[in-house]
């Protein structure tokens, strides 16, 4: 009898355990395909559409990292501060972590691990040195444009610092 009763306290936390696991995936799956969530993440993630009126929080510096490309994303931010400060992060930190704008991202460690993070500094500065507005670069960060961005010329050789 005793034997029973183990056996079908096992059997009954199994069960449950394979429930637990079953219910929140099709939680999800649910919410994702509902109208709203569709909407939310087709929104633009968050942007400033002027200019800084004050100073900027510095980049982290270049030199924290190891890695040529992460150390060349951290130095092409600190040269166009002011532009991403206007442009959106398509990693949507703006729902996850609170962040305001592409700038944001490479205030803190945030850009160092996040590859739309470091493309988007990447078409930013390339936008700049082209002559493109802040107001441009936007237009084409939302348009995707930033997926395009060769990250080879960015692996061997480091930019120089920001002055």
């Amino acid at each position: 009898m005793r034997n029973l009763a183990l056996y079908l306290t096992g059997f009954s936390l199994i069960t449950l355990s394979a429930a637990l696991l079953v219910l929140p995936e099709f939680a999800t799956t649910h919410a994702q395909q509902s109208a709203p969530a569709a909407q939310e993440d087709d929104a633009v993630p968050s942007f400033h559409a002027q200019p800084p009126s004050g100073e900027l929080p510095p980049t982290m510096a270049p030199s924290l990292f190891n890695e040529t490309i992460v150390f060349n994303a951290y130095a092409a931010a600190a040269r166009v501060k002011k532009v991403l400060y206007q442009e959106p992060c398509y990693c949507h930190c703006d729902r996850s972590v609170g962040h305001g704008s592409l700038l944001d991202c490479f205030v803190g460690r945030h850009g160092a691990g996040c590859g739309t993070c470091i493309k988007e500094a990447f078409y930013s500065y390339e936008q700049t040195r082209a002559g493109k507005t802040p107001a441009q670069i936007r237009e084409g960060i939302i348009h995707g444009d930033w997926q395009k961005v060769d990250l080879a010329k960015y692996e061997n050789d480091t930019l120089p610092p920001a002055k």
